[in-house]
């Protein structure tokens, strides 16, 4: 952190300056100026409030120098994160995470797990808790949900991504889920991040839908500091002033995250863009991109969906779209998953 002194500033207020951050336990560093007079900040391990310093006499601003976040940056650790999740891996490759928005049975579900599992894809993602924006809308199973999740699991060996609405629902989400959702109407619960930072499970962190690159991976950051080491970021979409897709899918963050963090990304082009159609041209572009990994929605029948059907590909565009990821992954020499 950078204290900038302004012109008029003292020497006595530039030695108060100094004198409080040493009595806040970092080191300062002093440097003239031709105009004025900078303050470096030094010794800290972690963020600093910026507050303590910035009403100080003499004092024009407080500039952060590195970002708030510090396990989750990319100087943190020396190479990319990568884990392995059931029996497939997440980082380092290219990983598909496929199923409907909603369990609405355990018949389908199952049938959605078969389906993957013979084309190699090994995570299949469902709620069974829906945060939804109407009461009126399907609310998810709930633990009938996650019995039906666990069934499938059983019976095909595939790995279950879910979501965990609250702090409360956390447990029994955890018994279930290899990697715990947290939405993107989630991302800055900051008492359910502690909470699902203590399962120690893979957590797959959606960002939110108007929330800037830096409080999603201060979200992803709370994660870690308690912890949790095994982070994913979801990029979803972003709320814009556009009405031609439901919101604006930002691929351009993934090289951003690539530089900025370690972890791995993912993206759901499904909830970006909100319709079927578009769903195939983003998620291979999400691939040219360098994500790591997709979150599809897949329905045997989308119009009998009871949950955000007409971003659903049907089994058969799931079967178009793999085999076009599959020439691209190979042209781009990355390992599908």
């Amino acid at each position: 952190m950078l204290v900038v002194m302004n012109a008029q500033a003292t020497a006595a207020q530039i030695e108060g300056v100094a004198q409080r951050i040493c009595e806040l336990g970092f080191v300062p560093q002093v440097i003239p100026g031709q105009t004025c007079t900078a303050i470096g900040v030094t010794g800290n391990k972690g963020p600093i409030d910026r507050s303590r310093l910035l009403r100080l006499p003499g004092v024009e601003q407080v500039v952060r120098v590195t970002g708030p976040y510090k396990r989750v940056a990319r100087a943190a650790r020396p190479g990319r994160s990568s884990f392995p999740v059931a029996s497939t891996h997440i980082g380092g490759g290219f990983t598909l995470i496929a199923g409907p928005c909603a369990v609405e049975s355990a018949r389908t579900i199952l049938e959605t797990a078969r389906f993957l599992t013979e084309r190699g894809v090994r995570l299949l993602r469902g709620g069974a808790y829906k945060p939804r924006t109407s009461p009126y809308s399907f609310q998810g199973l709930g633990s009938e949900g996650l019995a039906c999740l666990a069934k499938a699991r059983e019976e095909t060996g595939i790995g279950i991504v879910t979501e965990a609405l609250d702090v409360e629902n956390v447990a029994r989400v955890e018994e279930v889920a290899d990697i715990i959702q947290v939405g993107s109407r989630s991302m800055q619960n900051y008492p359910l991040l502690r909470r699902i930072a203590q399962t120690r499970k893979p957590v797959l962190l959606k960002r939110g839908i108007a929330a800037t690159v830096e409080e999603w991976l201060m979200a992803a950051e709370y994660l870690m500091s308690d912890g949790n080491q095994q982070v994913i970021l979801c990029e979803r979409g972003v709320r814009s002033f556009g009405d031609y897709t439901r919101y604006v899918l930002d691929l351009a963050i993934v090289p951003v995250l690539k530089h900025l963090t370690h972890l791995p990304v993912v993206v759901d082009p499904s909830h970006a863009t909100g319709d079927a159609r578009y769903v195939p041209s983003m998620a291979l572009a999400a691939l040219a991109a360098g994500a790591d990994g997709l979150l599809i929605e897949l329905h045997r029948n989308p119009s009998q969906a009871l949950s955000d059907g007409a971003q659903a590909l049907d089994f058969d565009e799931f079967v178009e779209l793999h085999a076009k990821m599959k020439s691209v992954a190979a042209a781009l020499d990355v390992e599908l998953r």
